[in-house]
């Protein structure tokens, strides 16, 4: 017996308590079980326990700057200034925005705006310091930000190149507790983009390097009313 044969005899027998239902059964192919193409009952839990708003908004920015993201929080009105004072933290002289980022977000900041074209070459976007966008939902026990190309949020590659990323959420709107209720909200045939923190990976010997396939710094802004300005970060 191989072991693709041993393989899949684990997994028929792993299967023989599952009922059949109304799916019609596809066309036998070869070392294809038609059974396999049965639906199986997902009675998974959609969020683990039960929080208030406050409660996930804070399991979002915990689980974030545990991920080494930078998070802040605060209104409508002093985001225009909270970002003018990120930018000009990191120096940035070349700020790329994409093309549906509502203007008053940028109305106090100084640096030269890049706008999202397509016929921008990676070399040009690696030349712009920072990027701005907003978001399509954030995953409050993942700590993970979705970008689906929105026109807030723009091409999936101005978040990939620059290596710093502001990010926007509003709060409470597109907050969500798990994954499962993140996946309802989003369209699955949008480029989508899944952020935990800032871009890193490790070698063999778990040396973490950051910014190889991304940003190396990612600050999450989480705006909503009555918000206090505050710091988190890992």
């Amino acid at each position: 017996m191989s072991s693709k044969e041993r393989i899949l005899g684990r997994v028929r027998r792993a299967l023989t308590d599952v009922t059949q239902d109304d799916t019609p059964p596809v066309p036998e192919r070869p070392g294809r079980d038609p059974q396999y193409e049965q639906a199986v009952a997902r009675d998974y839990l959609r969020e683990h326990g039960e929080r208030s708003v406050a409660e996930t908004v804070d399991l979002l920015a915990e689980n974030l700057a545990d991920y080494r993201a930078i998070v802040h929080r605060t209104d409508p009105g002093e985001l225009p200034y909270l970002i003018m004072r990120l930018l000009a933290a990191r120096g940035s002289q070349y700020v790329l925005v994409p093309p549906g980022l509502p203007p008053e977000w940028m109305s106090a900041a100084d640096p030269t705006r890049v706008h999202d074209r397509a016929v921008s070459t990676p070399h040009e976007l690696d030349k712009v310091e920072s990027v701005v966008t907003a978001c399509a939902v954030a995953v409050a026990e993942t700590g993970t930000i979705v970008l689906d190309g929105s026109p807030d949020q723009g091409r999936r590659r101005i978040t990939l190149v620059p290596d710093h990323h502001i990010c926007v959420v509003r709060v409470p709107e597109q907050v969500v507790s798990s994954v499962p209720q993140a996946l309802e909200r989003l369209d699955p045939v949008r480029p989508m983009t899944w952020i935990s923190g800032p871009s890193a990976t490790s070698d063999i010997e778990l040396d973490r390097v950051e910014g190889v396939h991304g940003p190396r710094t990612l600050e999450v802004v989480l705006v909503g009313e009555g918000r206090a300005s505050a710091d988190v970060s890992a």
